[in-house]
């Protein structure tokens, strides 16, 4: 029988997991016993369960990234964010195996005690918080729309009914709030999740085929023109501003924070458990070529057009039969998958909040229903006024992607290989790591510096 080490121990909240299933785990809360495994899942079921917990908002921002990058440094630069993903994951179940913990606030635990278990959450906190007012800003572009000083581009609700304080970004999205977040995050159980999030897939493959559709006919009728390959570098800022993309691509694949609690229940039910490593590079296979499609598409579809927030481009003329009915299609499609995606990234949330607020509670769903309900509204407020205040999901990918999620991605699981409390880590293991700190310290400094500098560009100007 697995036993549950003294960090793991000191910190567990209550003898029971909301995101692992009762019946799977022995005393210590381990997936350690072969009579507990049930068997029979596939491996390609597991590949694409794993990879609904990889795929979000930060691909609406990619094609973005290509305009910034060029062409193929773009592309370069999301198979290299894979790469290292893979590792940095891979690390997380290594350690976590050897340390017997279930999740990865106790395999940091683990390794840096209360201290850096503490830091860790408030880091999936903020990153959390503001992926979520990046989906929330998305949907807004979709109801409502965006745009910059010169141009406006509509949502869905202002050109059907237009411009009245009813199709207002703010009022959309106090409705939207109400009617649509509200139900689904006072939800106490993750599972009760599972028929949206099996929805919320099938429509981001949906947007995905789309504009690849959409894409694939202009360059049969040659109306794209040929993409900018290279970046423009006009000068050392110019340069600078090229490292404000990484934080924008380490952001869409951070999925590590609930990587445990996915992978040990997939793990529990396979024929052969000794996949989970080859399920978790295909699972990233397909999550990069879904990224890889959706920013060559969107790029070649929108050129030096593309907006931050690609949705909001898809609001004009595509110059292709039926152009505003696939216009439409798109936008609704991924802005009612990110509907049904919020409340589970909202779980997460208010889970590792409630951990850093009360540390010896019982788990949030199973506490007092005030304290569930106060937590809730208040987190649920924050997002909402983040949402109507912040200009750009650039802006929000930029803070987080070069603070939290790279703290989470890259920092933390390089620390714990490095840490090396059980004695597991190669040598290989110990020089990638140390890479991975170099280059996420170096390009989140260079990501930082370089939006200060515009910012200060920008009001000097």
């Amino acid at each position: 029988m697995g036993f549950l080490p003294p960090s793991e121990r000191k910190y567990r909240r209550s003898p029971r997991s909301l995101l692992l299933p009762e019946k799977h785990r022995d005393v210590s809360g381990q997936f350690d016993r072969p009579e507990d495994r049930l068997g029979g899942a596939s491996y390609w079921g597991a590949v694409f369960n794993l990879s609904t917990t990889i795929i979000g908002a930060g691909i609406m921002a990619l094609p973005a990234t290509l305009k910034q990058l060029g062409l193929i440094p773009g592309l370069i630069m999301i198979v290299l964010g894979a790469t290292l993903t893979s590792f940095s994951i891979e690390t997380i179940l290594k350690f976590s195996r050897a340390s017997k913990s279930a999740t990865y606030s106790g395999l940091v635990a683990d390794a840096f005690g209360v201290s850096g278990r503490n830091l860790l959450q408030v880091c999936v906190v903020l990153n959390n918080l503001g992926l979520l007012i990046v989906y929330m800003i998305i949907i807004g572009d979709v109801l409502s729309g965006t745009g910059t000083k010169s141009v406006h581009h509509s949502g869905l609700i202002e050109e059907w009914m237009g411009q009245h304080w009813w199709t207002s970004r703010a009022f959309l999205m106090l409705c939207t709030t109400l009617f649509v977040f509200a139900p689904l995050i006072s939800l106490r159980r993750l599972d009760s999740l599972r028929y949206t999030s099996a929805l919320s897939v099938g429509l981001a493959i949906v947007f995905v085929a789309i504009t690849a559709g959409i894409t694939t006919v202009k360059l049969v009728n040659g109306s794209i023109e040929i993409p900018q390959l290279v970046p423009k570098l006009d000068g050392l800022s110019a340069f600078w501003r090229l490292f404000t993309t990484i934080p924008v691509i380490v952001t869409a694949y951070i999925c590590h924070h609930n990587m445990l609690f996915a992978v040990h229940p997939i793990e529990n039910e396979l024929v052969e458990p000794g996949q989970m490593k080859s399920i978790v590079r295909t699972s990233l296979m397909l999550c990069v070529s879904v990224y890889m499609a959706t920013s060559l598409f969107g790029f070649l579809l929108f050129g030096e057009g593309t907006m931050d927030d690609i949705l909001a481009n898809f609001d004009g003329d595509l110059r292709i039969p039926y152009s505003s009915a696939l216009n439409d299609l798109v936008r609704a499609s991924y802005g009612i998958h990110l509907m049904l995606v919020f409340p589970i990234v909202f779980f997460s949330l208010r889970l590792n909040l409630h951990g850093l607020l009360c540390p010896h509670s019982v788990a949030i769903a199973y506490d007092n229903h005030r304290r569930f309900y106060l937590l809730t509204a208040f987190l649920m407020g924050l997002i909402f006024l983040g949402a109507n205040f912040v200009p750009s999901i650039w802006d929000v990918f930029e803070f987080t992607g070069a603070t939290t999620a790279v703290s989470i991605g890259f920092i933390f699981p390089a620390a714990v290989a490095l840490r090396d409390s059980h004695r597991v880590a190669t040598k290989k293991d110990k020089v990638v790591s140390w890479v991975m700190i170099m280059l996420a310290v170096t390009s989140s400094m260079a990501a930082i510096s370089s939006e200060i500098d515009g910012i200060l560009s920008s009001g000097g100007s």
